[in-house]
This record gives structure tokens, C-alpha cells and sequence, in this order.
């Protein structure tokens, strides 16, 4: 049987405890649905770079369309492709790719117990795990706006991705060399400018700043796709450095 006794009153003079917990500040449907709308529509319209970029590559319309359906993460897209244009072997370009893409799984790892989907969605939903949809799932204050953001994120961005993948592809055939262009250098602009304004920390930048160094610095003397793959050691770098420092730091505080 449950406890009768009631809690005692709060004094007059306290003021209410601020709400808390998933629905501590709901934002309207509308605003969600509005906001998520403006990422699908901005980043999918990039899906013409990669089609282009694609192409120029060297792949077929349907190998092009494909890794769109299939892949779904815009910027092992691009890496993939960028490293078979300079040359490089098949095996090193999808290597560099999936490095790449192994963040969406620790983005999954955070949705699955914001969203909270049902085990049959969750195949199809895992789908869409990638940066835009995780970005507005995440800026939610309670799960049923990050549903529904995640939703129409995911939704609109697949859509026009895939459907601007395919114009892409079919305009670079149609105006011939995409180096001619300039149209080679579409894909680099389009991933600079997805990722610059994710680096907002010290250590977001030192990450970034020296993969580039890393990846420019062996382009010259490794295999095409390879440099991809040492940039990725940027990362634990800087988070050891930084692990370095803080411990010096905390050894003088002690000593102190």
C-alpha cells in the first residue's frame, strides 16, 4: 500500500523549483519542425558537389547514386572519392571512409537513449545517425522535439541528398571534363564548410589544424587515401598532449 502520510509544505516564502527532466522547456512542434527543415534543405543541396565530384572521379551514375542510398554520411562520400580521383587504391579509399564514418556510431550510442525508438525502427533510423541529425536531435530540451527533429532532419536531408547526388552525376556527364571546370575542387569547399563550424573549441581546432598538416605534409610521398588515414592520428595526439599537460599542471599544484 502506498505511504498516506502527505509531504510537508514548502515554506511561503520559497520560491518554486525550476522544472526538470526531458519536458523541462518543450519547444513548439513548429519551431523544431522549422529549424530541422533549414539543416535538411542547406546541407542535402550539397549532394550536387559530391554527384559532380563523383563523377569526376570516375564513377558510373549508378555507383554514384548508390554510395548516396547506401552510405548516407556526406563526408566519407567525399573522402572516398577524393582519394580514388588522385589514383589511389580501392581498399585504401574505403579504409579512409570507414574511419571516418565510425562517428556516427558513437552518435548512435547518445540517440538510442535520447530518442528511445522502437526496436522495429531502429534498423532504418540508425540510417540517418549522422552529424546533422545528431546536431538537432542533441539541441532539444525533451525527447519528443528530438524525435521529431531527428525525423524531418533525417528525412528531408536523405531526400534532397539523393536527389541532388543524381543531378550532380548526370550535369557532370553532360559538361564533360570536370577539371576543365574547376568543379574537382567542389567536394574539398563543400567538406571545409561542414566542418568549420563544428570546431569551437581549443581542442576541436588543434585536432583539425594538425590533421591538415599531416595530411598535406605525406600527400607528396605516400599512396592517395593513405594521408587520410595518418591525419586520423591527429586526434589521439592532441588528446595526449592534452592529457600530458593537465597532469604537469596538477603535479605543480601538488607540489605547492
Amino acid at each position: 500500500m502506498a505511504d498516506q502520510t502527505a509531504p510537508a509544505p514548502a515554506p511561503a516564502s520559497a520560491p518554486p523549483a525550476p522544472p526538470t527532466g526531458p519536458g523541462a522547456a518543450a519547444r513548439p512542434d513548429r519551431a523544431v519542425v522549422r529549424d530541422a527543415l533549414g539543416v535538411g534543405v542547406a546541407v542535402g543541396l550539397s549532394g550536387f558537389a559530391f554527384g559532380v565530384t563523383s563523377a569526376g572521379a570516375g564513377l558510373g551514375l549508378l555507383q554514384t547514386c548508390a554510395l548516396s542510398l547506401l552510405v548516407f554520411t556526406g563526408a566519407s562520400q567525399f573522402a572516398l572519392v577524393g582519394a580514388l580521383a588522385a589514383g589511389g587504391n580501392p581498399f585504401t579509399a574505403a579504409a579512409g571512409a570507414f574511419f571516418l564514418g565510425t562517428r556516427n556510431a558513437f552518435y548512435g550510442l547518445r540517440l538510442s537513449q535520447l530518442l528511445a525508438l522502437p526496436r522495429p525502427v531502429r534498423p532504418l533510423a540508425a540510417h540517418w545517425v549522422i552529424d546533422e541529425t545528431a546536431a538537432v536531435s542533441l539541441a532539444q530540451p525533451d525527447r519528443r522535439a528530438a524525435r521529431i527533429g531527428f525525423t524531418v532532419t533525417g528525412l528531408t536531408l536523405y531526400v534532397l541528398w539523393n536527389l541532388t547526388t543524381l543531378l550532380g552525376a548526370l550535369g557532370a556527364e553532360a559538361i564533360g571534363d570536370t577539371d576543365a571546370w574547376g568543379l574537382d575542387a567542389a567536394g574539398p569547399a563543400v567538406f571545409l564548410a561542414l566542418l568549420a563550424p563544428m570546431l569551437r573549441t581549443t581542442t576541436e581546432r588543434a585536432v583539425a589544424g594538425l590533421a591538415v598538416v599531416l595530411g598535406l605534409g605525406f600527400l607528396p610521398v605516400l599512396p592517395a587515401g593513405v594521408p587520410v588515414l595518418i591525419a586520423a592520428l591527429a586526434a589521439p595526439a592532441v588528446l595526449w598532449l592534452q592529457g600530458r599537460r593537465t597532469a604537469g599542471a596538477h603535479e605543480k599544484e601538488t607540489d605547492r
